[in-house]
């Protein structure tokens, strides 16, 4: 009880504190909330003329989280199948721990890793790849993923009653199609809800993306480009580059606000599905 309430207060204050500098923001004279919502530039700290259009913060954080996904997703669920229908007991014993150790590696390392191992082979393998760009920050957001899809959707494979597979083999099925055919889609809550999670992980991630993707907040659509993140610009506000009275540093509470809707948005969107999509066995 004691838990919970305390994790209810906390929640709470954190609404508090950003709404309650949001709107200290949106009250400055620089700044509204037309603006902020529908804005293309972004551009607090540079030149006379500050534009503080939300959008290429939010373009920037998508595409992290999208080359994150397109490595995590599929990879993470192949892993977990492999683990859950194909590999013999002892080897799965010994898989799945080695790979929930990557979850618990700091995020700053993979950050390097992304900027002084991904980055060089993928400029070796293509030259218009810039020394910080979107792609090589994907791939290590996504590499931190992996172990949440793979351990989620592993768990909620091996939930589906043995009977299903029995069943399944009794018709004549083989393996594989009582894996991909009757195995994984009774499991597609967890497997979702895994994926979800992963995708909320991927948004609100900030060291790897603030040392490997780049400070540049602009609309691009090529990885291979620096881009800023929600998260990267947050960290450069308060590195103290800026005043603590001016519109830009409460411009971090408002762009924190924003990831906070995204990420609560996620959940509510996860917890909808989950339902929509659970099987229930006797």
């Amino acid at each position: 009880m004691t838990a919970s309430s305390f994790s209810i207060l906390t929640t709470l204050v954190i609404i508090i504190v950003l709404t309650t500098e949001t709107i200290r923001f949106f009250r400055t004279d620089e700044v509204s909330f037309g603006a902020f919502i529908t804005g293309l530039e972004w551009n607090p700290l540079l030149g006379a003329e500050k534009h503080f259009g939300i959008w290429p913060l939010v373009c920037g954080t998508l595409m992290v989280t999208v080359v994150a996904m397109l490595l995590a997703i599929p990879l993470g669920l192949i892993t977990a199948i492999y683990l859950s229908e194909y590999a013999p007991r002892t080897l799965r014993m010994i898989l799945k721990p080695v790979l929930e150790v990557l979850a618990g590696v700091p995020t700053v390392v993979y950050g390097f890793f992304a900027l002084t191992v991904i980055t060089p082979f993928l400029r070796e393998l293509y030259g218009g790849f810039e020394i910080y760009n979107v792609f090589s920050a994907g791939l290590a957001v996504g590499i931190m993923c992996l172990p949440i899809v793979c351990s989620i959707s592993e768990d909620a494979l091996q939930a589906v009653p043995l009977s299903l597979r029995e069943g399944a083999y009794g018709l004549g099925a083989t393996k594989f199609d009582v894996s991909v055919k009757v195995v994984t889609p009774a499991a597609l809550s967890g497997i979702i809800a895994a994926a979800l999670l992963a995708i909320a992980r991927a948004v609100g991630e900030t060291m790897i993306v603030a040392l490997a993707a780049g400070n540049l907040a602009r609309m691009i659509w090529k990885p291979t480009e620096q881009a800023q993140t929600m998260t990267a610009y947050m960290v450069q506000i308060f590195l103290g580059d800026a005043s603590n009275f001016g519109a830009e540093y409460y411009s971090a509470y408002a762009v924190a606000a924003t990831l906070f809707v995204m990420t609560f948005l996620l959940t509510i969107l996860g917890h909808h599905i989950r339902i929509k999509f659970r099987e229930e066995y006797e």
